[in-house]
């Protein structure tokens, strides 16, 4: 992706970024504009470009009455729903190509020791990302602000690791996905270090289809664990691996948008931008 587009996303996370403290207030395209210093039309033209849809419209599909009407139409269970929706368009599900593989106890315990992870940056629709992986998958995905500090970061994760970066053909695919159609990837493994409730938790994540979105007190019940909210925030909040495992889709029951480790701005526009798609 070119060094323009991340640019441009910079630009409109901060549009969206002004509305929500805004929001009140209705602002209008001239005035959003101005805030990221642009030209109405120039604005109008670049939002449209990057969300294939008009501000107004985009505006509409992020809106926390969206995000409410989403959950109350959600009755089913996360699997009745996913099998609901199937292969339908870009409602692809995640579970049907992304596979997640623990890692043994030994890896878990001493921090990744014997692992040799290969790591390369990247452009996203959602700003850079590092994105890493070890023989058997992808272990770690992020958005970076700073090459140096997002670096360090993944090294914290796995302290006894060995490093070199190189992009690979785990790395590669899962790039796709933000740009390629679900229907025509490979299927993408992870290869995650968590116990054995976050790995259940993450794993139901991925089976939350794409436009639609879930709050933590669902996420609870969904894996036989009703009074375990609390917990289950946890386990999203300590998501290694963006977007793959969609901790975005998750908001809060009374359909804020809630927080987001990369930003509740970045987490705004990927509802947004993944409803568009769905409609």
């Amino acid at each position: 992706m070119r060094l323009q587009d991340n640019i441009n996303f910079q630009r409109i996370e901060e549009a969206i970024g002004y509305i929500r403290a805004n929001f009140k207030k209705q602002p209008g395209l001239d005035e959003v504009a101005e805030h990221v210093h642009l030209s109405p039309y120039h604005f109008q033209r670049m939002f449209s470009e990057w969300a294939g849809v008009s501000p107004k419209k985009f505006l509409q599909h992020i809106s926390t009455s969206y995000a409410k009407k989403l959950l109350k139409d959600n009755k089913a269970t996360l699997s009745e729903a996913s099998h609901e929706i199937g292969l339908s368009g870009t409602s692809r599900l995640h579970d049907l190509f992304i596979n997640i593989e623990g890692m043994t106890p030994a890896e878990y315990k001493y921090g990744g020791k014997n692992l040799n992870i290969s790591y390369s940056f990247a452009d996203s629709l959602f700003g850079e990302i590092i994105v890493a992986s070890t023989s058997k998958g992808i272990c770690y995905l992020a958005f970076s602000e700073n090459k140096a500090h997002s670096l360090n970061e993944l090294k914290n994760q796995f302290p006894n690791a060995e490093f070199d970066q190189h992009l690979d053909m785990f790395q590669q695919n899962a790039l796709f996905i933000f740009t390629h159609d679900w229907s025509k990837l490979s299927e993408i493994k992870l290869h995650l270090k968590g116990t054995d409730f976050q790995l259940k938790v993450w794993e139901t994540l991925i089976k939350i289809p794409e436009g639609s979105l879930t709050n933590y007190g669902q996420i609870a019940h969904s894996i036989n664990k009703p009074n375990a909210s609390r917990a289950v925030g946890t386990a999203i909040g300590n998501n290694p691996v963006a977007y793959l495992i969609p901790c975005h889709r998750v908001i809060q029951s009374n359909g804020n948008i809630g927080e987001y480790h990369w930003g509740s701005n970045r987490k705004t526009a990927m509802i947004g931008w993944e409803a568009v798609r769905s409609n």
